[in-house]
């Protein structure tokens, strides 16, 4: 039997619902901040990312599906979503349109990594981008958003780490602080660092290795080398989050796995368990714009791995309100006019939907009684029960799945009884049955 492939996971009924209520609850928080959605393909030029996310990063170095197509074009299916999102910036010419334009994107992320809980190859973001404005008040609402998502969702203990990885100004003395620092350690680092020392300094304090990380532990912090806009841009942040009753702690080791970040940088993450579980990562990109070929241009973006939310959600024991609408069952007893009673149960059925009630019937030919306990299993509250009496008489028997009683009901009167059923006004049915 062919399976699955490693690090992908199928959606099934009872497990999607919850999908559907992470999506719903997105955006509706989205239409509230003012966000559109975008949608872009699942693969782009290798070079996108290249360029975007930078080379010495683990992502284009280790874990991307690259690949060269039928034409010879070497293609990569999306490991991220915000270099994607600034393709079609340019390409659609989003820039003339009034600023900040505020996007968001939900959709499938692909990166060749060790499966394991919350993890996967194939992993499902949602993600929100901001162009064309340096205020940091954008910063704070791009984080506010974030922990809102999870506070709605019905998360609590919600820790934000925050840290500036400063601009092009002030870098580079960081960067040179860094490669001083590490270079007596050199021949202890792994090899990705080895490299990294000499062409990216700054990627040495991401690597996840523990020897890495152990030597990395003293290493100068960012925060010491900002300049004064930098500074200044980063306090603001901190001011904003504080008016808009946001908890933050700066975290000056933080720097995220992407070179495209510039200034504010942070992660969302929930002590679960004993487990520290990160639910998303962000920062500004001021230089991502004009790093794809179009003008200068600020922005900041956050993704959120849903994956792992819904990892959270069960390891805190938070139910989700998933209460779908009950359907009715149309069940049919007889077999003398069997073909008439699952044609008029068909009908019946396709009126039910096209005045906008869930319904179904039975297909298989069960009995009454597997009807009705299929009819449970379903979740169905009322059973339309036709027999060759009722289909001769233009009657429906009603059965009520939750208290057993059951009513006759004039053809007439079963969608009034339905919309009746809206407004919870069922009991007057009953009474005058009874």
């Amino acid at each position: 039997m062919v399976k699955a492939p490693r690090g992908t996971k199928d959606l099934l009924p009872g497990e999607i619902e919850k999908w559907h209520y992470l999506e719903k609850t997105a955006r509706e928080l989205c239409r509230i901040y003012g966000y559109q959605e975008i949608r872009t393909p699942i693969f782009e030029h290798t070079e996108l990312f290249m360029r975007g996310i930078g080379e010495e990063t683990d992502i284009v170095q280790k874990e991307m599906y690259t690949f060269d197509d039928r034409g010879g074009r070497n293609i990569t299916l999306r490991p991220e979503g915000t270099a994607p999102v600034v393709r079609a910036y340019l390409e659609h010419h989003l820039q003339a349109q009034p600023q900040p334009l505020k996007l968001y994107y939900l959709g499938p992320m692909f990166r060749y990594d060790r499966p394991q809980a919350g993890r996967f190859r194939q992993f499902h973001q949602f993600g929100f981008e901001v162009f064309g404005s340096h205020d940091p008040a954008v910063d704070a609402e791009v984080i506010s958003l974030t922990r809102d998502f999870l506070v709605k969702l019905g998360l609590t203990g919600l820790q934000v780490e925050l840290n500036s990885v400063g601009c092009p100004a002030c870098r580079p003395s960081f960067t040179e602080a860094l490669r001083a620092f590490f270079l007596p350690y050199q021949d202890s680092l792994c090899s990705f660092c080895q490299g990294r020392l000499e062409r990216n300094p700054l990627r040495l304090l991401d690597c996840k290795i523990p020897e890495c990380r152990e030597i990395g532990k003293d290493a100068p912090a960012v925060l010491d080398y900002l300049c004064d806009d930098c500074s200044a841009q980063f306090l603001k942040v901190q001011r904003y989050l504080r008016a808009m009753a946001v908890p933050c702690q700066v975290n000056a080791r933080l720097v995220r796995g992407l070179d495209y970040y510039t200034r504010t940088v942070f992660e969302v993450s929930l002590e679960a368990l004993g487990t520290q579980i990160a639910l998303a990562g962000g920062g500004r990109y001021n230089n991502l714009v004009e790093a794809c070929g179009g003008e200068p241009t600020p922005g900041i973006g956050v993704a959120l791995g849903l994956e792992r939310v819904l990892l959270a959600l069960e390891k805190m024991g938070v139910k989700l309100p998933l209460e779908a609408p009950k359907p009715i069952f149309v069940a049919t007893v007889g077999e003398e006019l069997s073909w008439q009673l699952s044609q008029e149960a068909l009908r019946l059925v396709t009126e039910l939907r096209r005045a906008g009630y869930p319904a179904d019937k039975d297909y298989l030919g069960r009995s009454l009684k597997a009807q009705l306990r299929f009819a449970g299993r379903l979740g169905a509250r009322y059973v339309i029960i036709m027999g060759e009496k009722e289909l001769h008489e233009g009657n429906y028997i009603l059965k009520d799945m939750q208290d057993g009683t059951q009513f006759i009901l004039r053809g007439e009167g079963l969608f009034s009884f339905f919309k009746d059923i809206r407004s919870g006004e069922e009991g007057k049915w009953k009474a005058s049955e009874n």
